[in-house]
C-alpha cells in the first residue's frame, strides 16, 4: 500500500514504523474474514482492512472525527487477523499508532473521558482489591448488570515457603491477586512440586496493558520501566525465566523490547526481559514426566480449554496447552471458531458492553457444544467475562492441574 505521511509523523519512529507497515498491506481482505467485530457488524470500517484505512488517512493528514475513533474503539486487539494475515502486517502496533494520534486531534465525550481515567487508576492501583471486596459483600442487593461483573470469592490455597536452585520469577498482575488469587498460588504450587522456586518482587506490578490500550502509552511505558527495575536484580542473579499465567500480561511483557528500543538507559535490559518471558504453556510440556509421577488418580473429566487471543494471536502459542491436558488424563473437547475472541479483551467488556456480551453469547454457544463439565482457559480477564455467564466452571488450567497434584 502507497502512503504519503504528514508532516508531523514522516520524520518520527512511529511515522517510520507505521509507513512500514502500512507498505506491507496489500489490503487483500483475508483478515476481515476472521474479525470478530466485522462478523458481527458487517462495516468494512469495523473490520481490520477498513481501520488501516482509517489510520492511513489520520496519518496522512486527513483530520480525524469522532466515527474514526469509534471505529478504532471497536477493535478488541485480538491479533485474530495478524495470524490470517498473508503478507505479516503487524496490525496490533499500527493500531496503538493510529489510536495515539486520533486521540490527539478528537476530544472524547466527557462521559468517556471519565470512565476510561477511572479504569486506568482503579484496575492499576491499590484500591481495586478493597473496591472488590465491597463489591462481593453488596452482591446480593446490586442489580444483575453489576451483580455478573463481580466474581465470587475463590478459596485460595497456600502458598509453598520452599527453596530451590531453579528460580523464575512470577509477575501476579494487577487486578488477578483480588479476582483469582488461586491461580498465582496454583503456579507457585505446581513448580513447587517441580522443584522450581517462584519469586514475586513486590516492586513488580501491572504489566502496562490497560493503560496501553485506554489511551496512556506513557503510563504504560512507566510501568513496563518499573516492572524491569523490579526484577532486574534477580535477572542479572540468575532467575531461567520470567513466568505468565496470565497471557495478556505476556503478550504485553514480549513488547517491551519493541516499545522501549528507543530509550538508551532501558533498550538492552527490556529485550533480555522480553526474551525471559515464559507463558506457562511454554514451561510445563517439557516437564510432563515429573508432572505424571504426582498426580493423584481421578476419573477423566470432559473439558474444553478456551485459548485466548493473546496466547494463540499475540504469543503465537496456540495448541500448546490442549495436548499437555490430555497427556494428563483430561478429555479435551474441540469447539468451533476456537479462533474467535470471547469479548473480554482487557477492559473491553466495559467500554464496549454490547459487543462484548454478543461476542461471549457465541463464544459459550460453542465451548458448551459438547457439554463439558468445565471451561479452562490461560487469562484472567476471559476467565472472569465468561464466568459470569457459564452454566459450568470457569477456571484457569493451572488451577484444573494444581487440584489434581499430589503434595
Amino acid at each position: 500500500m502507497q502512503v504519503k505521511l504528514a508532516d508531523f509523523i514522516r520524520d518520527t519512529s512511529e511515522g517510520q514504523e507505521a509507513q512500514a507497515i502500512l507498505r506491507a498491506c496489500v489490503h487483500c481482505g483475508f483478515c476481515t474474514a476472521t474479525c470478530p467485530t466485522y462478523q458481527i457488524l458487517g462495516d468494512e470500517l469495523d473490520g481490520p482492512r477498513g481501520r488501516i484505512y482509517l489510520i492511513k488517512q489520520a496519518l496522512e493528514g486527513v483530520r480525524p472525527g469522532a466515527a474514526t475513533q469509534q471505529h478504532l474503539d471497536r477493535c478488541l486487539t485480538c491479533h485474530s487477523c495478524e495470524t490470517t494475515c498473508p503478507s505479516g502486517v503487524q496490525y496490533g502496533r499500527l493500531l496503538d499508532i493510529g489510536r495515539t494520534v486520533v486521540d490527539a486531534r478528537v476530544v472524547r465525550p466527557m462521559r468517556e473521558r471519565v470512565l476510561r481515567a477511572t479504569l486506568r487508576a482503579l484496575c492499576t492501583g491499590p484500591l481495586f482489591g478493597a473496591l472488590l471486596n465491597l463489591g462481593r459483600l453488596l452482591r446480593p442487593v446490586l442489580p444483575a448488570s453489576l451483580r455478573e461483573r463481580i466474581p465470587q470469592r475463590r478459596p485460595c490455597g497456600a502458598w509453598p515457603r520452599r527453596q530451590h536452585g531453579r528460580r523464575m520469577l512470577l509477575l501476579t498482575g494487577c487486578v488477578q491477586p483480588a479476582m483469582a488469587p488461586n491461580i498465582n498460588a496454583a503456579t507457585a504450587r505446581v513448580l513447587d512440586a517441580l522443584g522450581v522456586q517462584l519469586l514475586v518482587p513486590p516492586a513488580a506490578g501491572c504489566c502496562g496493558a490497560i493503560r496501553q490500550h485506554l489511551g496512556d502509552p506513557p503510563g504504560a511505558l512507566r510501568e513496563a520501566r518499573r516492572n524491569i527495575d523490579a526484577w532486574w536484580p534477580h535477572v542479572q542473579d540468575g532467575v531461567e525465566a520470567i513466568v505468565m499465567n496470565a497471557s495478556g500480561c505476556g503478550a504485553q511483557v514480549r513488547e517491551y523490547a519493541h516499545a522501549l528500543r528507543g530509550d538508551p538507559a532501558y533498550a538492552d535490559k527490556a529485550a533480555r526481559i522480553a526474551a525471559l518471558t515464559r507463558d506457562l504453556a511454554e514451561l510445563l510440556p517439557p516437564m510432563l514426566p515429573a508432572l505424571r509421577s504426582r498426580l493423584r488418580p481421578l476419573a477423566p473429566q470432559r473439558l474444553v480449554f478456551h485459548p485466548p487471543c493473546t496466547l494463540q494471536h499475540a504469543l503465537k502459542l496456540r495448541g500448546l496447552v490442549e495436548p499437555l491436558l490430555r497427556a494428563l488424563g483430561a478429555q479435551v473437547q474441540a469447539f468451533e471458531d476456537s479462533h474467535l475472541c470471547c469479548g473480554s479483551a482487557g477492559t473491553y467488556s466495559l467500554t464496549q458492553p454490547k459487543l462484548a456480551q454478543e461476542l461471549r453469547e457465541r463464544k459459550l454457544h460453542a465451548l458448551m457444544a459438547g457439554s463439558p463439565e468445565a471451561i479452562l482457559s490461560a487469562n484472567i480477564g476471559c476467565i472472569a467475562h465468561l464466568a459470569a455467564r457459564a452454566r459450568v466452571p470457569v477456571q484457569h488450567w493451572i488451577e484444573w492441574l494444581d487440584a489434581r497434584m499430589e503434595y
